[in-house]
């Protein structure tokens, strides 16, 4: 018989289970910390952004020029301070011809579109009375129900509340004179990062970055030299390949609406095709206003939208069939709504518009990061049946 103290404390399925829960609770923990982590970097972002949007605009700037410069180097013989103010000097006269060119035009039509915008509300009625009229008696009837009335009340009462706390909050975040002089601070200060950025002399950003690592051991070390190297390689493909595919859209998109006869084309096409730097952004928000416009215009209708739309089809069968798959390539290998998914989720998880312009390069590096892990330490530490 055996002695007691040779009988297991917990048995198989025992054991099994406790296993089980153990990883779970793992798992658990690890989401919870990246929950937290994410929150917290979240968090530091939105407080310090007037001191991390202007450093990390120059950085990435500067990551993109780092050929040119080099190709002035080699091509004319320059010393890297003449090939970085020959390039400055270049970037000046580029900017000031399309300022010259078109930002009278563009800002002009930017001026009229806002003040335009409240008489889009009387059109509206006008057309809807003129299309729908039986819709529209019929809304009205609704509307002067004293239950449907209170609830338009009550919502309305919300959102006056709504509005008395966000714009404290928006005065608070421009403080007048010294928000507008932060702003122009910040704008100011970046040619001043990217000039000792593009000084730096290093065509690879992580070429000593092992150096600085002596504390993990050298398996380790090349593989976080690897993933930093394949996120920086990301970020220039990303945002150089972007911004020109939204240069691009946008004089196709400006052409287009022109020639369509859309009031303030020229302008909405500009800035839609800029906003599509972060993907879909400028399509979705361009679509919700490009074609109420179009069929609330004067001398416009249905044929104008159909005309605006057919802009948009056309402009973005040549993005996705022709510029991206030239301009950039595979670099990313997100699928669509994974890349939708992405925006919306760095967008709040680092709060705004600098999380949803960096959404797809830090997915795309997590997944390139997973893929790592996953091939060199999980299916490593994975135990093998014996045959």
């Amino acid at each position: 018989m055996p002695a007691s103290g040779d009988t297991p404390l917990l048995t198989p399925n025992q054991r099994r289970l406790v296993g089980t829960a153990l990883t779970f609770a793992a798992i658990v923990g690890i989401l919870a910390l990246l929950v937290f982590s994410l929150r917290m970097v979240g968090l530091v972002v939105q407080q310090f952004s007037g001191v991390i949007w202007p450093i990390a605009t120059a950085g990435i700037v500067a990551l993109i020029l780092q050929p040119f410069v080099a190709l002035l180097e080699r091509r004319l013989k320059l010393r890297r301070l003449s090939a970085v103010i020959v390039l400055y000097g270049a970037a000046v006269l580029v900017a000031a011809g399309l300022l010259l060119a078109i930002a009278p035009a563009v800002i002009g039509q930017i001026i009229d579109f806002f003040n335009y915008v409240p008489t889009l509300w009387p059109h509206v009625v006008a057309w809807a009375e003129s299309h729908f009229p039986d819709w529209l008696a019929l809304v009205r009837r609704y509307a002067e129900n004293p239950a449907i009335k209170n609830a338009l009340g009550a919502l309305a009462a919300q959102a006056q509340d709504l509005a008395t706390q966000i714009v404290p909050s928006l005065k608070q975040a421009g403080a007048g004179i010294f928000g507008l002089f932060g702003v122009v601070a910040s704008l100011a200060i970046i040619p001043v990062y990217l000039f000792f950025f593009l000084m730096a002399d290093s065509r690879d950003p992580t070429r000593r970055l092992a150096d600085h690592l002596v504390f993990l051991q050298p398996d380790h070390r090349d593989d976080v030299v690897f993933l930093v190297r394949e996120f920086v390689g990301i970020i220039v493909a990303f945002f150089r390949g972007q911004l020109l595919i939204g240069l691009i859209m946008g004089a196709l998109l400006a052409t287009g609406f022109s020639i369509a006869g859309l009031r303030f084309g020229l302008a909405l096409g500009v800035i839609i095709g800029l906003l599509n730097i972060v993907p879909y952004l400028g399509s979705i928000l361009g679509l919700s206003v490009v074609l109420p416009l179009a069929l609330l215009q004067a001398g416009g209708g249905l044929w104008l939208v159909g005309a605006c739309l057919g802009v948009f089809v056309a402009v973005q069968a040549i993005e996705g069939w022709f510029l991206t798959p030239r301009i950039m390539g595979q670099q990313t290998g997100l699928h669509p709504v994974a890349i939708i998914f992405a925006v919306f989720f760095w967008g709040e998880a680092l709060g705004g518009i600098l999380g949803m312009l960096l959404a797809v390069p830090l997915t795309a590096f997590f997944v390139i990061a997973w893929r790592l892990v996953r091939r060199k330490y999980l299916q490593a530490a994975a135990p093998r049946a014996d045959i």
